[in-house]
């Protein structure tokens, strides 16, 4: 595994360099088969990518078992869009350097992969760069109790967050974040806590501490190296999806850091996509992961 300089510049401020060193060997271009199953089981994967003007945004794809899988050792298949009036569902027409996350909720597993997505008929074909399993750390656990077609779904954007949207992420145990390397390389990753830790400052800026993961500090990286990113906060209970890109900065002062926190990171939204009934997948109330601080 070879870090950026951003990777490697938070690691070494704290003090995780070697142990960064150590897990990054687990990180392959190819596709193991317990990551092939895990991923053919899954009926949702969120995916990050660089709009036409370079906007990050982290986008669901939701289908049934079967719709994400690996295809020989260095391809994912995905066959699904995303949602009309979904900030990529254009720019994934043309290629894209792509991070996508497989959360299983219910066993509180993930994988994620990096590479570059090619549009087909259906979704995208992914050629893998990277993939990896994380740790089952603040994932809450949740069930599918529904699938509800509600037909079409309904987006509307703007520049700042109204005080319903500001209420719902107050309320967030979850949300993903897309993020890229300086190369525009992007990755998808997963945030999760108790409700309140995402913190709504004013209608444009957002902060979340930023708990320990994997060491490698792959996020934490990407945004010390490029500040552009991209959040989506799923409302799991009604399909309702909050779509936000922005600017991230990571913030060292500890008088603003939650307990349990390495750091935190403020971010300032330039635009906010609602939409209603994004996807059919209808969960349970969360069991709050026990290792949340």
């Amino acid at each position: 595994m070879a870090y950026h300089p951003g990777e490697l510049a938070v690691q070494e401020r704290l003090g995780q360099a070697d142990i960064a060193q150590r897990v990054g060997r687990m990180i392959r271009a190819e596709i193991p088969s317990a990551a092939a199953e895990f991923l053919a089981a899954q009926p949702m994967v969120v995916l990050a990518a660089a709009d036409a003007a370079g906007a990050l945004w982290a986008s669901p794809l939701v289908g049934p078992a079967g719709f994400a899988r690996a295809i020989g050792d260095r391809s994912i298949v995905v066959d699904a869009l995303p949602a009309s009036g979904d900030p990529l569902a254009e720019s994934l027409r043309g290629a894209r350097h792509v991070g996508l996350i497989a959360l299983q909720p219910q066993l509180r597993r993930r994988m994620r992969v990096n590479g570059r997505a090619e549009p087909t008929a259906t979704g995208v074909r992914i050629e893998t760069d990277q993939v990896y399993s994380n740790c089952p750390k603040y994932i809450s656990r949740r069930d599918i109790e529904d699938w509800s077609e509600t037909g079409a779904a309904a987006a509307r954007s703007s520049n700042a967050l109204d005080p319903a949207q500001q209420q719902a992420i107050s309320a967030a145990d979850a949300f993903f974040i897309a993020s890229a390397d300086p190369n525009g390389n992007a990755d998808a990753s997963h945030r999760g806590g108790n409700p309140g830790f995402l913190q709504v400052l004013s209608p444009t800026r957002l902060r979340w501490p930023d708990y320990r993961g994997n060491s490698m500090f792959m996020t934490l990286g990407n945004i010390a190296a490029d500040p552009r990113c991209g959040l989506l906060i799923p409302d799991w209970r009604t399909g309702t999806t909050l779509q936000l890109t922005g600017t991230a900065a990571i913030t060292w002062d500890e008088t603003v850091f939650t307990t349990g926190a390495q750091c935190a990171i403020d971010f300032t939204l330039t635009r906010v996509v609602e939409i209603s009934g994004a996807t059919p997948l209808r969960w349970s109330d969360p069991e709050l992961s026990p290792v949340n601080p």
